[in-house]
């Protein structure tokens, strides 16, 4: 049975396909499109999913979307009435993509796909959420929590999953929302909301939590950590160019720090706030997991949502939490809904019998060898290559050890937003001046943004104050920051932020067999089996797809070498390339087509 699952029209668009409970392939639009967080129908994605399931759209049992628009609409619809008349230009705005594209998605998918409607499910929001967790988990059982923004009107669920059947006991309604509330302090910490809620969780170790009673005069919190907002601080509810009223920066006595300021100056009082949100918010989602797990009696938690995208938060709710064990999606966001709602009609609708769990993100798109051997001789590109794997491996390793920064492309890319040893920059994490080096000359970004640590999975906890890493799925997917061992810090200060905490992923070598070796190989060498990872895109960019992406960002970026497969190309022919036959963009550009 072949189901396709489908998320768009807001951001992050992906394409999902479950084949006989197992998920054989998932990626976001962007990838393809280049598009950064692309909103629109995944055309692109739907092609390589089916394409790497054998099957064409005839094939497909069901298509599922990943929410229900109708449901989604009239919360828009009550939500601007009742803020009438404060609401008018957001509602002009709304009602016109609503009554033009999103009201009518049924339609749209059969008229574009040539499929009948009786081939189209819609899921609930949320429920595609605690199904995108559940349902890929290791549990047989599990209390599941989802929390994000806001879906039609759910902005948190608390369910129960059994076997292959899902079950919603409680929810939380807009506006009232952590994810929402979140947000606004990103808005006005002065980052983008959707996209600069990474960043503030960054900026955080910066600050001290001194405003969270501030932050709690503004809410209301129940005993199960249900949030009432005190709306006159808010305007999400009703405006389109603003997310807090004056009566929010007067609350704090200071306004919102202005975003032509740029993302580098951290300034102390912004930090404080970043440092005082995330404990609120580590505060509330404690409560949330605490009265869960009081009243399903489960052991273990499955976690899902863009709330669970919190890194920090997410490790604080294994350590000091009630559950024994969570479980958390490699995509949590609105792209995972993708898979959850493939799920949810294929294990719950269907009654069909669950699937291997997901121990790995690796869910996208390959090249061979010949592919990426064409790429480079078409367009006149130096390189070598290396046969023997344990000499590619060694010349890797040795490469970082004498201080060079490379990109990493090889087997399939990773499914969701974190780099996983597919797709990435490496570097030598022993070396303090990489952070800089990679934050100003590669990635282009601010320089209070962290860096992660790839570690062997089996060798992770003498480095890191993480147990048994090995029995903890969202540690394989870069979903915990968890404290770096003091007597490791000095070693690995490349990778140490601020408060002394690493965001890791743990390398299996049954997953991921060569970045495992070539990490290995890296700790033969030095001591040290970690190498400094970060995503290979630069800022403003989707991670690359394709050899020619990795090339240009490669050629634009000051990386010294860039390894795809075992084919090496070094850092001198760049100068050459860009003298002949490519014309290298300057930062944010599109990179839809790059050979001349």
């Amino acid at each position: 049975m072949n189901i396709l699952g489908l998320s768009f029209y807001y951001h992050d668009s992906a394409a999902a396909l479950v084949q006989d409970g197992r998920l054989v392939a998932a990626a976001e639009e962007e990838r393809f499109s280049r598009l950064k967080h692309d909103s629109g129908f995944p055309s692109l994605a739907i092609d390589f999913v089916l394409k790497m399931g054998g099957v064409t759209l005839h094939d497909v049992d069901y298509v599922v979307f990943y929410e229900k628009p109708f449901v989604k609409f009239e919360r828009m619809l009550l939500s601007s009435m009742a803020t009438f008349p404060r609401s008018v230009a957001v509602f002009r705005e709304s009602m016109q993509r609503w009554v033009s594209d999103k009201l009518w998605i049924k339609s749209m998918m059969k008229k574009r796909m040539g499929i009948p409607s009786s081939k189209i499910l819609f899921c609930d929001h949320h429920m595609s959420h605690a199904a995108s967790s559940f349902f890929t988990s290791p549990f047989e059982e599990s209390a599941v929590l989802t929390v994000d923004g806001a879906g039609e009107w759910s902005t948190a669920t608390m369910g129960v999953g059994r076997g292959n059947k899902m079950e919603i006991i409680k929810e939380m309604r807009f506006p009232h929302s952590l994810g929402l509330l979140y947000s606004a302090f990103t808005a006005y910490c002065g980052f983008e909301i959707n996209e600069g809620e990474y960043k503030l969780m960054g900026m955080h170790p910066y600050g001290k939590p001194i405003y969270t009673d501030k932050i709690y005069e503004l809410i209301n919190v129940g005993e199960d950590g249900s949030l009432w907002h005190d709306m006159k601080f808010f305007a999400y509810h009703y405006s389109r160019d603003t997310t807090l009223t004056e009566a929010f920066g007067k609350h704090f006595g200071k306004p919102p720090r202005d975003p032509k300021l740029g993302d580098k100056s951290l300034d102390p009082y912004y930090c404080d706030m970043a440092a005082s949100i995330q404990v609120v918010t580590e505060e509330i989602l404690l409560k949330m997991i605490t009265y869960l797990h009081k009243e399903t009696g489960m052991k273990n938690l499955c976690l899902a949502g863009g709330v669970a995208l919190n890194s920090v938060a997410n490790f604080k709710l294994l350590r000091n939490g009630p559950f024994d064990d969570v479980y958390i999606h490699p995509a949590p966001g609105d792209d995972g809904g993708s898979v959850g709602a493939a799920y949810w009609a294929y294990n719950h609708l269907l009654d069909q019998p669950r699937g291997p769990a997901l121990d790995h993100a690796y869910l996208g798109s390959s090249y061979t060898d010949e592919e990426i051997e064409e790429f480079l001789t078409k367009n006149d590109i130096a390189f070598e290559k290396i046969e023997d794997d344990e000499k590619f491996f060694d010349f890797v390793a040795q490469t970082l050890a004498d201080g060079n920064v490379a990109g990493w492309f090889r087997g399939r890319f990773e499914w969701g937003p974190r780099a996983l040893g597919s797709r990435s920059i490496i570097a030598d994490p022993r070396k303090a001046e990489m952070k800089e080096k990679l934050n100003a000359k590669i990635k282009f970004r601010e320089a209070f943004r962290p860096f992660a640590p790839s570690v062997l999975e089996e060798r992770a906890d003498e480095f890191f104050d993480f147990p048994e890493p090995q029995r903890h799925f969202p540690g394989r997917f870069m979903l915990y920051v968890t404290p770096v061992k003091e007597d490791k810090r000095d070693v690995l200060p490349a990778i140490t932020h601020e408060d002394g905490s690493g965001r890791l992923q743990t390398v299996y070598k049954a997953t991921n067999p060569g970045y495992h070796r070539m990490i290995e190989r890296f700790g033969e060498i030095t001591g040290v089996p970690v190498v400094m990872n970060t995503s290979f895109n630069l800022k403003g960019e989707p991670i690359v797809e394709h050899p020619s992406h990795a090339f240009n960002t490669f050629s634009l970026s000051g990386m010294d070498y860039l390894f795809m497969n075992n084919y090496v190309v070094r850092a001198d022919a760049k100068k050459k390339i860009a003298e002949t036959k490519f014309a290298l963009r300057h930062e944010g550009d599109s990179v839809t087509e790059m050979v001349s």
